[in-house]
């Protein structure tokens, strides 16, 4: 049987910086590599270069130029139209991956062909603060295959997420699904809960891929215009609501799974009589639950919070020196 080819797709613009840590990283994978698809999306600084130097090392790396900037949704929606994997890495410019990420999905993901993705402990720095934590360590104790069933009792009790930069998702589920760009920053959500909750995923319990939290990220600039984050907080109750989605609505609604937009989702589903169906006593609890943590660490001090990571879920179990 041929083995499944995996594309990664890494957009980029005005990251020369961070680029040598991510592709050097990237190469250095042992898990053979059919592409890695480099959108620059009209980047002003060397990335370019330094993305040429990198392709010339490693024959895989193709690059593809926008020209100009057109951010970074439709970077990723052009680099998945090129790519011809039967699996997708989704990477980032400023992110790293761990050595195994993609030997070790791959070969779960081969065990599991039904599984629509594969995800690991997300490994989050943020880089303003110092701050470092794991999330989604509490999913399951052994590599695994996790049915939609399962999943949504994970969900229940509260330990499921799914690391956006360490996920390596099915071409065919996700274009089942579609890639939306005007979900912006929710866009990932949407598109890993409905395939996770329709085909089920598998899990590697070992933190393999490391997100960058920049001061100036995306999502942080979206959610500085409430406006136009109200507006796609819209489109994603509206998108769930299709009958596309109905078989896999009332799985997010019994997890609760809508609590990590906090209160400007509650205020919406408040506001239209259509959803609030959605608002359940675990939805409140845990929405409750994740607010009162970031109101934590956006106020209280850094020490605290350092003690807090150190002894909660979130802990990092081998500290770097």
């Amino acid at each position: 049987m041929e083995r499944p080819k995996l594309s990664v797709l890494l957009p980029n613009y005005n990251h020369a910086q961070f680029l040598p840590r991510s592709l050097a990283a990237v190469g250095a994978q042992s898990a053979h590599l059919f592409e890695v698809i480099v959108i620059d999306d009209g980047s002003t600084d060397n990335s370019v270069e330094i993305i040429k130097q990198f392709a010339a090392k490693f024959p895989v790396i193709k690059l593809f130029e926008n020209g100009k900037n057109l951010g970074i949704h439709a970077s990723v929606d052009r680099a998945i139209r090129v790519a011809q994997g039967d699996y997708l890495y989704f990477g980032a410019a400023d992110d790293e991956i761990a050595p195994g990420l993609f030997e070790k999905s791959m070969a779960l993901l081969a065990k599991h062909p039904q599984a629509g993705l594969c995800c690991t402990i997300g490994d989050f720095h943020e880089e303003a603060t110092g701050l470092r934590w794991l999330w989604g360590g509490d999913i399951a104790r052994q590599a695994c295959y996790l049915s939609p069933a399962e999943l949504l009792e994970i969900d229940k009790r509260g330990d499921l997420y799914i690391p956006p930069h360490s996920v390596i998702m099915k071409r065919r589920a996700l274009l089942e699904v579609g890639f939306h760009l005007e979900l912006k920053s929710a866009c990932d959500w949407y598109l890993m809960q409905v395939v996770a909750f329709r085909h089920g995923m598998c899990f590697v319990p070992e933190p393999l891929a490391v997100f960058y939290i920049q001061p100036n990220s995306y999502y942080k600039r979206v959610l500085r215009d409430p406006a136009e984050h109200r507006k796609l907080l819209a489109e994603l109750l509206r998108r769930l609501h299709l009958p596309e989605n109905q078989d896999v609505l009332p799985l997010l609604r019994e997890g609760g799974s809508l609590y990590l937009y906090v209160t400007p989702m509650f205020r919406l589903i408040l506001s239209r009589p259509e959803y609030r169906h959605l608002i359940t006593f675990r939805y409140l609890r845990k929405m409750l639950v994740h607010a009162t943590k970031l109101f934590f660490k956006k106020h209280a001090p850094k020490s605290l919070i350092s003690l807090y990571l150190r002894f909660s879920p979130y802990r990092v179990q081998n500290p770097p020196a």
